[in-house]
């Protein structure tokens, strides 16, 4: 059985900052001296299928139901008309990043998962596989925050990823998580196993590495018209900062953390030319 997610959309994010091993940034650049806004948003559009559907639905996906394919995950994404303080934007980025960049692919689609919970707002917004070599695994538990201002969303990361790693939150995630597993990816067994209620939640932090995901307005973005060396140190100071913050909370003693920083022209305007594209999908 062909693994589903053998392949991907291209992405529009590119690395605008060294890679190393705590943080990275991305932006999608610049045309015609302005930020990519609505290039981002038709990218974003594109990932959807690969972020919700299920990977028997990816595996029957091709170029005779395409549309049909594109509708249901529009759907699946949200259909509520108050699109102005919703994540999924940052989620579907952060899918994609992790996707392209770290070679990870989904434990269980994110819609999925989060049916199978009643407290969905408090679920991780990334649940991934990352396969160190044929036989090892890490887990990538994410969080995902899209926000206009950057110090409101990583304050609000780190009160997430606090609650995130109780041993009570932890053990109920791989309650819900285990059966979510797709049995048709690489070494599912070995991922069940670690999501088992017999495995040590030492186990399952040994194993996991926890990409935060900050999407927010950037003045570097704001005041720049290209991609530029420039650019790419102001960006890097504006990241620093975010990271400064995470150590600061002691979280980076406690769990592996990975900072993934996109920085934004203009956040409301890429939430409203993705909520155009992705409602539109959904008429008819």
């Amino acid at each position: 059985m062909s693994n589903p997610y053998k392949l991907a959309p291209n992405c529009i994010l590119s690395r605008v900052t060294d890679p190393n091993e705590n943080s990275e940034s991305y932006c999608a650049g610049f045309e015609l001296s302005e930020w990519r806004c609505s290039g981002l948003a038709d990218n974003l559009i594109e990932w959807i299928i690969d972020y919700a559907l299920k990977s028997d639905e990816l595996r029957d996906t091709n170029h005779t139901n395409t549309f049909v394919r594109l509708k249901q995950a529009a759907s699946r994404v949200y259909t509520s008309e108050k699109y102005e303080r919703r994540g999924e934007v940052g989620e579907i980025a952060a899918h994609a990043v992790c996707r392209t960049y770290f070679n990870t692919i989904p434990v269980a689609a994110r819609v999925n998962y989060l049916s199978a919970s009643n407290d969905p707002v408090k679920a991780f917004d990334l649940v991934h596989v990352k396969y160190v070599n044929e036989d090892d695994i890490e887990l990538w538990l994410g969080e995902a925050k899209f926000f206009k201002n950057r110090s409101d969303a990583i304050r609000d990361a780190i009160t997430s990823i606090s609650a995130h790693i109780t041993a009570g939150f932890l053990t109920n995630e791989k309650l819900l998580l285990g059966p979510q597993v797709s049995n048709d990816i690489p070494l599912s067994a070995k991922i069940k196993k670690l999501l088992s209620a017999e495995s040590s939640l030492d186990e399952l932090i040994g194993s996991a590495v926890f990409p935060v995901l900050i999407a927010a307005n950037s003045d570097a973005t704001a005041s720049n018209t290209s991609a530029s060396n420039g650019y790419s140190v102001e960006v890097d100071a504006e990241m620093k900062v975010l990271w400064e913050k995470l150590k600061d909370s002691g979280l980076t003693e406690r769990i592996k953390l990975k900072l993934l920083y996109i920085p934004l022209g203009d956040k409301d305007a890429l939430n409203e030319a993705f909520d155009v594209r992705q409602k539109g999908l959904q008429i008819g």
